[in-house]
């Protein structure tokens, strides 16, 4: 059988990233491979994670094209160019592009962090939403993988997992508990989940 291949696509530091590449090199993922990681931010440090693992990285940044088509195409075209199995936005902050959505549907995945339905949909996204789960006084959050459908955060959930909001939390300490204790753990878990029911649609 052939490698299952990602495209993963990131905005920023790449923990999530990261979290992938551990699970593959420990064998939780095997069978799996990085094909490609986009980022839209050429400072991104996750491109830099990839090029050490020797995954090829490609920035396609929205300065560098004229208007949002030109953009939405190259995009489309970096990824398709990839050839994958599965479309994985690891804290890829652009909405992606309706043609994006129907070339891949069914075969991309957002990692969010909250417990879709709350905190989620337009302008719940990094920080805000630990402002917003805080502000709000929730005493359980968590992290979400959910299947990309056209909607902000409405495509069908894949997995959750709940996180405790303590006393004294911060938005950035409760961010980094929801990545260590949520995102890490539930993003390679659905990564594997998709494969293997790609692996039962073959057989």
């Amino acid at each position: 059988m052939s490698d299952f291949r990602l495209c993963v696509l990131v905005s920023g530091g790449g923990t999530n990233l990261q979290a992938i590449m551990d699970r593959i090199d420990d064998g939780s993922l095997s069978g799996i491979v990085i094909s490609r990681v986009i980022s839209n931010n050429p400072d991104a440090y996750a491109l830099e994670r990839a090029k050490k693992a020797g995954i090829e990285a490609v920035c396609v940044s929205r300065r560098d094209y004229p208007d949002a088509a030109a953009f939405n195409s190259a995009l489309l075209s970096a990824i398709k160019e990839s050839e994958p199995s599965l479309v994985v936005l690891a804290g890829f902050l652009v909405v992606l592009p309706r043609e994006v959505i129907r070339e891949f549907e069914g075969r991309i995945i957002n990692i969010h962090p909250s417990l879709i339905p709350s905190f989620c949909g337009k302008g719940y996204y990094g920080l805000f939403v630990h402002e917003a789960a805080l502000k709000r006084g929730v005493k359980v959050t968590g992290a979400t993988v959910h299947i990309v459908d056209e909607g902000t955060d409405t495509g069908p959930i894949l997995i959750q997992k709940p996180v405790m909001v303590k006393e004294g939390d911060t938005p950035e300490i409760l961010q980094r508990r929801v990545m260590e204790e949520a995102e890490w753990i539930i993003l390679p878990e659905a990564i594997r989940k998709m494969a293997d029911a790609e692996e039962g649609r073959e057989n």
